[in-house]
This record gives structure tokens, C-alpha cells and sequence, in this order.
């Protein structure tokens, strides 16, 4: 919803598009820029990495089994399926994997990895501001949503009374556990670093500034 002087009204359909796009491009930008780092990026990402490493898994698999599974977890904390919903699960899923690749790629012939690494590490911490700013405008537009951030959307204003820290920590909590039990039973762990651990406990705080300061009469539409 956007914010007006006579209160709330819906978007119209330039600024869907607008924010949709800036949105999904961000996310696009911020991940691939953390891939290209190779400093560690989101707990789901570090820990499809890690289940691609023990069974041997395409880590593109790991993704798609995990959306599908962030679905159907959704489902459950929502008591309820709805359809055009998940259809837009899966149209984001479709559009984003592409974009990410993209700027993976753009961001290597760039020669990140090559930097100093005080500054590898900077663009990957910016890389993931720019990813929970890109999921407080399109959780704010609530259009279509990454399922997994979906998650977080629903455990924020469902369960938490919109916290977005504590709701992004329980949505890792998942991930996490799973690295844990991983790497108790292989006795190996891969892609995590600095980047993971700042996302694990600051995305969610960085999230609840963008909410409030990127984009201010953006508001969430429930």
C-alpha cells in the first residue's frame, strides 16, 4: 500500500512493476555480487551448499527442493493453500535464478575475487544490505514473493507482532540446523563465512531499517 496524505491506497500498476522489478534486481545484484565474493551469503544458500557437498547434489536441485519445501511450510503456517500465491512462488524462483547468474558472472569478469580482501569483504556485506532491502520493498508490495522470504513475512505479522529480526532468525534457524546436523555427521562445512554469520544476525535488523527509510510511503500490504 502506498501512504498519502487521505491514507492508504493500493499501487497503481507502474508502481507494481517499478518496485517489482527494483526489487528482484536488487536481490539479483546483492546475490550474485556474495557468490562472486565467495564470503558467505544467506543461511539457505550456505546450507544448499552444503547438502550439495555430502550427497553430491546439484546445488541447483538443493534450491528447488528447498522452495518447494518453504512452501509447504508456508502452507502450514497459514492454514490454508492458495494457489495464485504459490504460482507466484514459482514465477520468482524463475525469474530470479536466471538475474543472479547474470551478475555472478558480471561481477567476476569485474574481478572481485581478485580485490583485497578487506575489500572482498565490504562488497559482500553490501551485497547482503542489498539483498534484505530488496525483500523489505517486495515483502512491503507483498505481489510475489521468494517463498522463503514469504516465510518471514508470515512468521513476522502472523507470529512475531512485526519483528523483523526475530522472524528472519527463526526462517534461518532451519538452515542452520541442518549445517549443524550436516557437519556433525560428514565432519565438513562449506560456504560460510563472514557474510553468513553478518546475515544471520543483521539481515533482519537491516530489513526493519529499509522498511522504515527506503521508500517510507511504501507500506506492507497484508
Amino acid at each position: 500500500m502506498i501512504k498519502t496524505q487521505d491514507g492508504l491506497r493500493k499501487p497503481t500498476i507502474f508502481e507494481v512493476f517499478y518496485y517489482f522489478i527494483l526489487s528482484l534486481l536488487l536481490n539479483a545484484i546483492g546475490n550474485g555480487l556474495t557468490v562472486a565474493a565467495n564470503m558467505g551469503s544467506s543461511m539457505w544458500t550456505a546450507s544448499a551448499a552444503n547438502i550439495a557437498l555430502d550427497f553430491n547434489f546439484s546445488i541447483s536441485w538443493v534450491l528447488i527442493i528447498y522452495g518447494a519445501s518453504q512452501i509447504l511450510i508456508n502452507i502450514a503456517l497459514t492454514r490454508r493453500f492458495d494457489a495464485p500465491r504459490i504460482l507466484g512462488n514459482i514465477i520468482f524462483i524463475s525469474l530470479f535464478g536466471p538475474f543472479v547468474g547474470i551478475f555472478k558472472q558480471f561481477f567476476l569478469t569485474l574481478g572481485i575475487p581478485n580485490l583485497p580482501l578487506p575489500l572482498i569483504i565490504i562488497f559482500d556485506l553490501f551485497g547482503i544490505c542489498l539483498i534484505a532491502v530488496a525483500i523489505s520493498i517486495y515483502q512491503r508490495l507483498n505481489l510475489i514473493l521468494h517463498p522463503g522470504d514469504e516465510m518471514t513475512n508470515i512468521l513476522r505479522f502472523q507470529y512475531f507482532k512485526g519483528n523483523a529480526k526475530i522472524a528472519q532468525w527463526v526462517n534461518f534457524s532451519i538452515p542452520a540446523l541442518i549445517m549443524i546436523i550436516l557437519t556433525i555427521i560428514f565432519r565438513q562445512i562449506t560456504a560460510v563465512n563472514i557474510g553468513t554469520v553478518f546475515a544471520l544476525f543483521f539481515q533482519g535488523t537491516v530489513l526493519g531499517y529499509a522498511d522504515t527509510y527506503i521508500f517510507p510511503k511504501l507500506k506492507h500490504r497484508l
